[in-house]
């Protein structure tokens, strides 16, 4: 199966193609670029690099976030337009999923956190179980990393932008528990995206176009201030 993925949650944008499980092509761009300026050009160019004719795809993937509101906005419309046009089906995949699954098998517990403004991070936890199955442990949240270190009591992997942003913290709260990969792990891969949203879509779990939609999990502030109480 021939998918390509796309992660437009964060300020780095990545657009990934696998196929039958291989890597054909891995685009990673980490500038100060909105994602409407760059993610289309993004695409044409790792699919005319790989030779890959946009027909020949079998389908498509979509980091849903958490992450940032209007990039996901922007991705998520992006991947609908070109499933429309394409008639070929579209998988989402959660980006804390993705960035924890970049991570090979470990005994250690698995914390993807992503900075999500207001002194908190989004996460969730992750452990691989028999099979080199990759399990979630907790629900996704957003939480102050004040809170989420009491949770914590064993050596634990953390990865994401998150960690640019808190990576003091984490390791004079937890000392030698906190446990940091390379950089580049720190970043969703398109590449990841696809490879969980093939799976998704070879077990035909693919998501339906109408109620496609980003995962927030915190109220962004429009809708923040629509729920405050007004004064007549």
């Amino acid at each position: 199966m021939k998918v390509l993925g796309i992660d437009t949650s964060t300020s780095c944008g990545s657009v990934g193609l696998m196929d039958n499980g291989e890597v054909v092509s891995d685009y990673l761009l980490n500038i100060r670029l909105t994602h409407s300026e760059r993610l289309l050009g993004a695409i044409e160019l790792v699919l005319r690099e790989a030779r890959c004719p946009i027909e020949t795809l079998d389908g498509w993937a979509i980091s849903l976030g958490p992450g940032s509101f209007t990039g996901l906005r922007i991705g998520i419309s992006t991947i609908k337009g070109l499933a429309f046009a394409t008639g070929k089906p579209v998988a989402g995949v959660s980006t804390l999923d993705v960035l924890a699954s970049q991570i090979a098998t470990t005994p250690y517990l698995i914390c993807p956190i992503l900075d999500a403004r207001k002194q908190e991070v989004y996460t969730a936890f992750y452990r691989y179980e028999k099979r080199e199955s990759l399990k979630r442990l907790s629900p996704y949240q957003a939480i102050r990393p004040e809170d989420l270190i009491k949770q914590i009591d064993e050596q634990t992997i953390f990865l994401g932008n998150g960690v640019m942003v808190y990576k003091d913290f984490l390791q004079s709260s937890l000392s030698s528990t906190a446990i940091f990969p390379p950089p580049h792990l720190h970043f969703c891969h398109g590449s990841m995206v696809a490879e969980l949203g093939s799976k998704l879509l070879e077990k035909g779990e693919g998501s339906d176009l109408a109620t496609l939609a980003p995962t927030y999990i915190r109220l962004s502030e429009a809708e923040i201030k629509w729920q405050e109480p007004r004064s007549n």
